[in-house]
């Protein structure tokens, strides 16, 4: 079933039952699962970027409606892994499609199906009592023949792999285009049920996580082609500064940037550490707005050799 241009939802039934629930968005790297998660929250829960593999936690943002609570899973990017930790990440895809009440699965709408579509499909057609919503996301970037043409292959595939999506809904989080209409598809596949977040919680992720994140997509920024996707970082405090007044309240935050080899440490740097510099500017700036307090940003580059393919050093990093 498409959906293109409906009307504005009607405002919810007071007799028809309350539902919660999670709701999962899959798909290959890159295909505007997190900037969807962030739109549908309605604020900055998951971290984005143009570079593929950037989500690498599982980040709950939770949507607040009066007739429901849509809990939303934002997962790494199903993809062929080269490293331990790409074999990690699609465990993580794989144990939390197997939790959640409905599976939404990302199809950006400027680009043809690839092998790696195709390959998360067929996985998602082995799932058969999960509702699965096919999202076609970033219409934006998409002329209207040619979206058109995307929905139609959608429907296509599903049919040619033996299932029926439950919805085939085109979106696009960046213009906000049909982002309230995905919410209202999902939530009738939801079990009834109370809520299961305090009103007014947006994710349960930990606070030193999602800094930690911040400060990596930052990171991520500009970064040339020469350094591979080999940035983690861990926020080692988050504390008080002692003797402020309590109008005027500091929060120092000392984080480490970790990069795979001796070589990279210049290219975060950037000359004179101006990149590291900027890093710190950009991510700062949003620190402050998830806390809501002034930061101090203490950041330091450290070499992890070979992390993503150590189990040890994997552990330490958090994965």
């Amino acid at each position: 079933m498409a959906v293109m241009n409906a009307p504005s939802s009607p405002p919810p039934d007071p007799a028809a039952p309350h539902r919660s629930g999670f709701a999962c968005f899959v798909g290959r790297p890159n295909a505007g699962k997190s900037t969807l998660t962030n739109a549908l929250v309605g604020t900055k829960v998951a971290i984005t970027s143009n570079r593929p593999q950037t989500t690498r936690h599982t980040v709950r943002g939770v949507v607040h409606r009066p007739d429901a609570q849509l809990v939303l899973v934002d997962t790494p990017g199903l993809h062929k892994p080269r490293t331990l930790l790409g074999e990690r990440l699609n465990d993580v895809v794989r144990t939390t499609w197997a939790e959640v009440d409905v599976i939404g699965f990302c199809l950006p709408a400027d680009q043809k199906f690839g092998p790696g579509d195709r390959f998360i499909a067929k996985e998602l057609a082995g799932l058969r009592r999960t509702p699965k919503v096919a999202v076609v996301t970033k219409t934006d970037l998409a002329e209207p023949g040619a979206l058109a043409e995307q929905l139609l292959a959608v429907d296509r595939l599903g049919k040619e792999l033996g299932f029926e999506w439950a919805e085939i809904v085109p979106v696009s989080a960046v213009s906000g285009t049909q982002v309230s209409l995905l919410a209202d598809l999902l939530v009738p596949l939801l079990p009834e049920g109370p809520p299961l977040y305090p009103d007014g919680d947006l994710t349960d992720e930990p606070e030193q996580v999602m800094v930690a994140e911040l400060i990596r997509e930052a990171a991520l920024e500009g970064v040339r082609d020469e350094l591979p996707h080999s940035i983690a970082v861990v926020v080692e405090e988050m504390v008080p500064r002692e003797g402020r007044p309590a109008d005027r309240p500091l929060l120092d935050v000392h984080a480490n940037v970790y990069i795979e080899r001796p070589s990279q440490k210049g290219i975060v740097i950037g000359p004179g550490g101006k990149r590291l510099k900027e890093v710190g500017t950009r991510s700062r700036t949003h620190i402050e707005a998830l806390l809501g307090t002034p930061v101090y940003l203490d950041l330091h580059v450290k070499v992890a050799k070979d992390w993503q393919r150590d189990p040890r050093q994997l552990r330490r990093l958090g994965f």
